[in-house]
C-alpha cells in the first residue's frame, strides 16, 4: 500500500520555481533516501508530503489514517523558556508516563528526561526529537537531515538507532541525507533531486546514473562500492549461516 503518492507535484515562490514534476511514492516498510545538492528543494518537497505545505502544482495523496513522525533539520527553543526533555516528551499527545519512560529508555535518553532541552548536545537533542516523533507509532517516520552538524560517532549511532526502532514499529522511513554511505548501506530506494527527479531506484541504479555522477562526482561510487562490499558481507555471513544451519 502508497502511504503517500505525489503526481504532478511542484512549488512556486513568486515568480521562481522550486519544484517540477514531482511523481513518486513511499510504500510501507520501506526506507526512502532524498539525496540532492543544496538548493535542490529537498526539504520543501518533505514539507508538501507531510502537509506542512500545499502544491501550486500537482496533487499529494495520503492514505487514510496514516501517521507521520517528523524530526526537523533544526528546530528553535528559547532559551529563556523552560522546556524539560520529560516535558518536551508529553507534548506529544495524550500517552501514558510508561510509554514515555519506555521510549526514553529506547533511545537512550532516560537520564536526560529532567534536564533543559536546550542544554542537551546536537546528538541528544536529536534523540529526544526522535522519541517524540516515535511516540505516535507513525506508519511513516521522516527525518529532514537529522545529524546535520554532529560528528562521526553520533552519526552512526543515530542511524544504527533509526534502523532498529523502524524494524521494530514496522514503518516506513523517509529521509534526506548527505551522508552517502548511509544512504547506500541503508535504503530501498534512492531519488536524486534537483528541483525535478533526476533519477531514481535502488541504490545500485542511482549511483551508476550518469545524472547522480554528475551532481556529486565520480568520488561518490566510492559510497556504492562500500554499499556493494557490506551487501555481500551480509550475503555471505547468510550463506554460511545456512550452511551451519543444515
Amino acid at each position: 500500500m502508497n502511504l503517500i503518492s505525489t503526481h504532478g507535484v511542484g512549488i512556486r515562490f513568486g515568480g521562481r520555481r522550486i519544484l517540477r514534476d514531482i511523481n513518486l511514492s513511499i510504500r510501507e516498510r520501506e526506507i526512502v533516501t532524498i539525496v540532492g545538492p543544496n538548493g535542490s528543494g529537498k526539504t520543501t518537497l518533505l514539507r508538501v508530503l507531510i502537509g506542512a505545505q500545499s502544491p501550486t502544482e500537482g496533487v499529494v495523496t495520503r492514505g487514510a489514517g496514516v501517521s507521520i513522525g517528523y524530526v526537523p533539520q533544526r528546530l528553535a527553543i528559547d532559551r529563556s523558556m523552560p522546556l524539560t526533555v520529560s516535558r518536551w516528551l508529553r507534548l506529544a499527545g495524550a500517552h501514558q508516563a510508561s510509554d514515555r519512560q519506555r521510549m526514553a529508555e529506547r533511545v537512550d535518553i532516560v537520564g536526560l528526561l529532567g534536564e533543559q532541552m536546550t542544554s542537551l548536545s546536537g546528538g541528544e537533542f536529536q534523540r529526544a526529537l526522535l522519541a517524540q516523533a516515535l511516540l505516535t507509532r507513525p506508519a511513516l517516520l521522516v527525518l529532514d537531515e537529522p545529524t546535520q552538524g554532529l560528528d562521526q560517532p553520533a552519526v552512526a549511532s543515530f542511524y544504527r538507532l533509526i534502523e532498529t526502532v523502524r524494524g521494530e514499529i514496522g514503518c516506513a522511513v523517509l529521509m534526506v541525507s548527505h551522508d552517502l554511505h548511509v544512504v547506500m548501506r541503508s535504503s530501498d530506494h534512492v531519488i536524486c533531486l534537483n528541483g525535478h527527479v533526476c533519477c531514481e531506484g535502488t541504490p545500485t541504479v542511482v549511483s551508476a546514473a550518469p545524472e547522480y555522477q554528475a551532481l556529486f562526482g565520480f568520488g561518490a561510487e566510492g559510497a556504492l562500492a562500500l554499499y556493494r562490499h557490506e551487501h555481500d558481507h551480509r550475503h555471505d555471513h547468510a550463506d554460511t549461516t545456512d550452511t551451519h544451519a543444515g
